[in-house]
């Protein structure tokens, strides 16, 4: 296998519209190859969650050190995790690499489905977060893993970036695609304190899997070697692309 490869840590989403297959079409857009560790199978439409198989943690276990052991990889991408188990399993997986992780912490689906256990939040504090290179939290998300209310402007979406750099990571996206207003600004911070907004008009769609496809982007452009910041663009211009095309269709 030529080229750039990125190890999907995640779920499966039996619509295709969220989850691993999102996250290898998008991999696949940027000519970026993709190595996959299942951590659950999940039966879902648009509108609920039907049913969740959590993969034994051992297995995804064998299935990062296999995919490490059989691939040149620099960049991870973890999406949904599941469980405490499954959690812990990944973290001492992974303690041993040096690749760049990206965290999206999937922790609800976008019917309201709970797919982070929530016992797993204080083992993601200190077994992961510590280990992330940036972490994409959407404005709930961030709340959560703060345990306050949701950020209502952009200047309480700035503190709670800061107050999650202090978990651990290098880097944080605040993602605003929850807010308000004709623009979506996300805010990028980062530990040696730089901070950038990435703009885009807000348009007037929903497109499940957002999530994965900015971050699955984001880990693409960084396994083609782009700095954080042009990743992140990059990003957000092909998600911003793909809510134009559900506008046209």
């Amino acid at each position: 296998m030529s080229g750039p490869t990125v190890l999907l840590i995640g779920g499966t989403d039996s619509s295709g519209g969220a989850g691993i297959t999102r996250d290898v079409a998008t991999l696949s857009a940027f000519g970026v190859s993709a190595a996959v560790a299942i951590t659950a199978v999940t039966a879902q439409t648009d509108a609920s969650v039907t049913a969740i198989h959590y993969v034994p943690p051992a297995v995804i276990a064998q299935q990062i050190t296999t995919a490490l052991t059989s691939r040149t990889i620099t960049v991870i991408k973890i999406g949904m995790l599941g469980s405490t188990a499954a959690l812990q399993m990944v973290a001492a997986a992974l303690s041993r690499t040096r690749c760049q992780l990206v965290l999206d912490p999937v922790l609800m689906s976008s019917s309201g489905a709970l797919l982070l256990e929530e016992a797993a939040l204080a083992a993601l504090h200190t077994l992961l977060l510590p280990h992330v290179t940036l972490l994409t939290p959407n404005i709930p998300e961030a709340a959560a893993l703060l345990q306050t209310a949701p950020a209502a402007d952009e200047s309480a979406m700035l503190l709670q970036a800061r107050a999650l750099l202090e978990l651990g990571p290098q880097a944080v996206l605040m993602k605003s695609g929850h807010g308000v207003g004709p623009t979506a600004v996300d805010v990028l911070v980062t530990r040696d304190g730089g901070v950038e907004r990435l703009s885009a008009a807000r348009l007037p769609t929903h497109l499940r899997g957002t999530g994965c496809r900015l971050a699955s982007a984001i880990a693409a452009g960084l396994a083609l070697q782009q700095p954080l910041l042009g990743a992140c663009s990059q990003a957000k211009r092909h998600v911003t692309e793909q809510l134009q095309q559900t506008l046209r269709s």
